[in-house]
């Protein structure tokens, strides 16, 4: 039988074959600051070629040694175990022994190495499809929990405090006015620029008022303000219920018999029902007084005329409908923020990624919606 001695730096290592376990010799000095050997080093040797039943440790050896070595071992082990090796670490010193076995004691927490093999297009596409129809499953049955919350509270019978909907309704609706009026009123006056410049043409400046009116009210008014409420509010909602599930707060509420969507989703879905509609009347108002402003500076329609106009060319209807999508919108944000955020796995980035996923998909699910409310709206006459 023959031997063959391996070293990198400082660590070195010999396979010896024997009768019944092929012999894995540590010899000289294992650490950090000479270099560590690795696996697959020790799996190309010709000793390997063929898979062994056993691999035997031997230290006796080993000069010294610190977490380079537990390093290896550790890789050793888990290779072994894969190829269905059996290793024998009798002959490891006993803190090395100790070492591993702590090391292996624990599994590796899901998501703790952001670095993933690439497993080629068609595999990651698949993938992402197999979690967009999971995703999408989640989002029914969440919302279906919230609607049986939501009619238990109209009965009287919801676990909740009427308080947190309150605060989170000045939370999400007054101390958001500052960033919709300067969105609405921007929005505004890209709308009546862009219409002031083709119906100029024709000599119908006076009909920017109706452009203006009929797109914010009915369509732009209500999604600008969503999409903001989405990023400012349905962020924070999955931020905090996230950290809830760090902390264990979630399961301890369940654990106490308190369901959390009652307690928690509730609350937060109840509020943005209320401010998201108020904020869409209030973003529509300031949106005709951005496109007013570009009218009147461009133009030589007066203020009154342009009242008249925008007066006359939206009704009740109109508004209705804005704000029943406004309304919807508000559900899609409140679910969005806490079904992530409930989903979030224990641990800070998880926590950042769970806003980042609530924001995403309540942009989308606003898109989807607005879509389909037109269609509705137009097969209704509406």
């Amino acid at each position: 039988m023959t031997a063959e001695t391996t070293a990198t730096k400082g660590s070195e290592f010999e396979l010896e074959p024997t009768r019944d376990a092929l012999v894995l010799k540590l010899k000289g000095p294992w650490r950090l600051s000479g270099g560590i050997s690795s696996i697959e080093s020790l799996f190309e040797r010709r000793e390997l070629t063929s898979i062994p039943s056993r691999i035997r440790l031997d230290s006796s050896a080993l000069t010294d040694w610190d977490s380079a070595l537990i390093c290896f071992l550790v890789e050793l082990k888990k290779r072994c175990r894969t190829l269905g090796i059996a290793l024998d670490a009798d002959g490891l010193p006993e803190g090395a022994r100790r070492l591993v076995a702590l090391a292996l004691a624990v599994p590796e927490r899901e998501g703790s190495h952001r670095a993933e093999e690439s497993l080629g297009f068609t595999t990651e596409v698949g993938r992402e499809v197999i979690e967009a129809i999971k995703s999408a499953g989640d989002m029914v049955e969440f919302m279906g929990e919230s609607f049986i919350a939501l009619g238990r509270a109209i009965r009287g019978k919801a676990r909740f405090r009427m308080s947190d909907t309150i605060l989170i309704v000045q939370q999400c609706g007054p101390d958001a006015l500052p960033i919709v009026a300067l969105i609405s009123f921007l929005v505004g006056m890209i709308l009546g620029f862009v219409g002031l410049v083709q119906l100029e043409q024709f000599g119908a400046d006076l009909y920017v008022a109706n452009l203006v009116a009929v797109a914010v009210v009915r369509e732009l008014g209500g999604m600008m303000t969503a999409i903001i409420m989405a990023g400012r509010t349905g962020a924070a909602f999955a931020a905090q219920l996230g950290t809830m599930q760090v902390n264990d707060e979630i399961a301890a509420f369940r654990t106490i018999g308190i369901p959390p969507v009652e307690f928690l989703v509730l609350p937060r879905m109840l509020a943005l029902i209320f401010a998201v509609p108020l904020l869409t009347i209030f973003a529509n108002v300031v949106g005709m007084l951005g496109g007013s402003a570009v009218t009147m500076a461009l133009t030589e329609v007066s203020l009154l005329q342009y009242y008249v106009q925008t007066a006359a060319s939206v009704d009740l209807v109109d508004w209705a409908s804005g704000l029943f999508k406004a309304t919807v919108y508000g559900v899609i944000i409140a679910i969005s923020g806490c079904l992530r955020g409930m989903q979030s796995s224990k641990s800070a980035a998880a926590v950042g990624d769970a806003a980042t996923s609530a924001v995403v998909m309540a942009i989308v699910m606003i898109i989807v919606a607005e879509a389909t409310l037109t269609v509705m709206y137009q097969i209704l006459g509406i």
